[in-house]
C-alpha cells in the first residue's frame, strides 16, 4: 500500500523542517523509499516569474490575485506529482499549507485524487502560536511572505481550524520533543484502523 504523508499547516510552523526531518526517519520505519516534494519548491520560481510578468509583483503569493488564478493550479501540479511516484511504487512526503483541500476533506479522499488504490493518506497539522508563527516569517525574511506582513488582519482571517478526521494528526511545533515526535513517525506507518 502506497503512502502519501502530508505535512500541512499555516505559514511560519515549521512544516518545511519538520519534514525533512521526518523524511529518513520514516524511510527506516516504514522500510520504502519516500520523495520529499515541497509546494514552494516544485512551484515557487516558476510561479513568482508568471506573477511578475503578469502583476509586475515576482513575491505576490498571497494576494487575492494569486489565490484566485494560481493556488489552485499549483496544489493539483503537486498531486500529479506525487500520484506519479505513487504508481512507480515510491511514497510520498508533500509539504505545503493545504488548508483548503484539508477544510473540503478531499485531501483525504484518495480516489478524489485519483491516487493509485489502496493508498494510505495521513496529513499532519502544524500548529503554532499566531504571534510566534508571525515572528518566524518575520525572521526568515522571506520576500514571498511581504504581502503576508503587510497585510496581517487579512491573512489571519484565512487561517482556519482544520476539522478532526482520523488521518489527521495535529503536531504542536511551539517546543520541539523527539519523542513526541517519533510516536508520532509511528503513527503514520501505521496504517489507519
Amino acid at each position: 500500500m502506497g503512502k502519501l504523508i502530508i505535512f500541512a499547516g499555516h505559514s511560519g510552523t515549521g512544516k518545511t523542517t519538520l519534514a525533512k526531518r521526518a523524511m529518513p526517519k520514516l524511510m527506516d520505519l516504514c522500510q520504502h523509499p519516500f520523495t520529499f516534494l515541497d509546494k514552494d519548491t516544485a512551484f515557487g520560481a516558476f510561479s513568482s516569474h508568471l506573477l511578475g510578468l503578469l502583476t509586475g509583483n515576482e513575491q505576490d503569493r498571497d494576494s487575492p490575485y494569486y489565490l484566485d488564478n494560481f493556488r489552485d493550479w499549483e496544489y493539483s501540479g503537486l498531486i500529479d506529482i506525487a500520484r506519479e511516484n505513487l504508481e512507480l511504487d515510491v511514497d510520498v512526503i508533500l509539504v505545503g499549507p493545504f488548508s483548503k483541500e484539508i477544510q473540503s476533506l478531499k485531501l483525504f479522499d484518495a480516489s478524489f485524487l485519483r491516487l493509485p488504490s489502496p493508498t494510505l493518506i495521513k496529513v499532519v497539522w502544524v500548529d503554532l502560536e499566531i504571534k510566534e508563527a508571525k515572528r518566524r516569517i518575520e525572521k526568515r525574511n522571506d520576500p514571498r511572505d511581504k504581502w503576508k506582513i503587510e497585510h496581517w488582519d487579512a491573512y489571519q482571517k484565512r487561517r482556519i481550524e482544520p476539522p478532526e478526521h482520523p488521518q489527521l494528526f495535529r503536531f504542536d511545533n511551539s517546543q520541539f520533543s523527539e519523542a513526541r515526535f517519533d510516536v508520532l513517525l509511528s503513527a503514520l506507518c501505521t496504517p489507519t484502523p
